[in-house]
């Protein structure tokens, strides 16, 4: 299942930052974040809730920037 989010970011470098921490996240199976669009677009693993894989993706960005903002 693919979903798209809205995501707060500053530069293009920390959306590549938190692209890469996505892509790391358990039960993503693929991540992309387009800092033009401010948009995050992710593909969860079969079975698993995406509600709960977005709070950990959510955690992971902010460890690159604290104040990443991505609105679910």
């Amino acid at each position: 299942m693919k979903k798209t989010y809205k995501i707060d970011v500053d530069c293009a470098n920390c959306a590549n930052k938190m692209e890469d921490a996505a892509r790391k996240t358990e039960g993503v199976q693929t991540a992309t974040v387009n800092f033009m669009t401010q948009k995050m677009i992710v593909e969860f693993a079969e079975g698993r809730e995406p509600g709960a894989v977005m709070a950990e993706v959510r955690r992971a960005c902010q460890k690159v920037e604290p104040d990443c903002e991505i609105f679910l």
